[in-house]
């Protein structure tokens, strides 16, 4: 049986959950949902399906202790440290070479993200279990693709075509084309034509698969793969990524690979998927009030309606508000309309441009 690797990519930085993600402790770092960080539940949903000495997690440099204190059950030498934030293609071409060094075949290693709220784990057990089969069996790069259910336009989308066959029970699809995020119009023509999934930056090919993808359409990440791969383990591998990996282009993986490739196949996901961009999305996993009010911990409110109130530690009490995002911490306060909270990261800047970096 092919050996089955996993990477969990967690360099984000959550900016959009500011102020209680911060640089130090980011998104994925945080339990926003569930009783566990966000990178905890990405590790345990693998359980039984992938060993823990085969999962690998790569994140900032400076995130590397934080990191591992929060995902135990992992080898610590299993989280890998970036210089610095290059993309996900480099963290891919690194994720490559790593595997490549481990398996003496020829493996199978899907990307997988730290952020993300998935719910039906059994479900993407079996899913992401047959897209391994899948690259397994043929040198195709398998993504998973997300049945929309809103005109969302924070998502990039898949274009799917013909059926191939399903494994497991798991249904599959050509992928026609990738998509960048559209405007609403576009959007709402793609949920209504059926022809488009989102793209949910889950992807799973064997190496030998990416490694030719890369060489053919990203021949400056294509050309790292090996010569990482015979570093891999040594002593000289740390120091080696701290001098080239900063030198690697910036890009995605769609930009540099998924955009180009006509290898793709799409396995249809049948579990619930959320990538919690921002604070809206905590709506959709806390209940709100009969005015529509989600409040998270301490929180009074009166006259009030459709607030997301975050508030652990303290009392935050309301009066006459709509609309609203209220967000405490122990040393910020944010409050912003619904509508404005996708410009949270400009606020950062801002901050940041003011020499605040005590708070960011």
């Amino acid at each position: 049986m092919t050996e089955r690797f996993a990477v969990i990519l967690a360099g984000g930085r959550g900016e959009r959950f500011w102020p209680l993600s911060r640089s130090s402790r980011p998104k994925q770092l945080l339990d926003l949902v569930g009783e566990k960080t966000l990178i905890a539940q990405s590790v345990d949903r693998l359980r039984g399906l992938v060993e823990p000495e085969k999962i690998l997690v790569l994140t900032n440099a400076d995130l590397v202790g934080a990191t591992r204190a929060a995902v135990p059950s992992l080898p610590p030498e299993n989280v890998i440290g970036e210089p610095v934030g290059r993309d996900t293609a480099p963290a891919v071409a690194l994720a490559a070479a790593i595997v490549k060094s481990r398996a003496p075949e020829d493996a199978v290693f899907a990307i997988l993200t730290a952020d993300h709220v998935i719910g039906d784990v059994p479900v993407f057990q079996r899913t992401l279990a047959a897209a391994m089969d899948v690259a397994a069996a043929d040198s195709v790069l398998v993504t998973i693709g997300i049945r929309p259910f809103e005109p969302s336009t924070a998502y990039g989308y898949i274009e799917v075509g013909e059926h191939v066959p399903s494994v497991g029970g798991v249904r599959f699809r050509r992928a026609i084309r990738f998509v960048e995020k559209p405007d609403r119009p576009t959007a709402e023509q793609y949920v209504s034509g059926g022809c488009h999934v989102w793209n949910s930056g889950m992807f799973i090919w064997r190496v030998s698969t990416i490694e030719h993808s890369l060489a053919k359409h990203c021949p400056d990440l294509g050309s790292r793969v090996k010569g990482w791969a015979l570093k891999a383990g040594s002593s000289d591998f740390p120091a080696c990524i701290a001098d080239e990996f900063g030198t690697c282009t910036k890009i995605s993986i769609d930009y540099a690979v998924m955009e180009k490739a006509d290898n793709i196949v799409v396995a249809e996901a049948e579990f619930s998927w959320d990538d919690v961009g921002s604070w809206p999305a905590l709506e959709r996993h806390f209940p709100a009030d009969a005015r529509g009010n989600v409040h998270i911990g301490d929180v009074a409110a009166i006259d009030c309606s459709r607030n997301i109130v975050y508030s652990r530690g303290r009392l935050t009490a309301l009066v006459g508000i709509e609309d609203a995002i209220v967000v405490q911490t122990d040393d910020v306060t944010l409050i912003c309309r619904r509508e404005s909270a996708q410009n949270i990261k400009s606020l950062l800047a801002h901050l940041r441009e003011a020499g605040r970096n005590e708070v960011l």
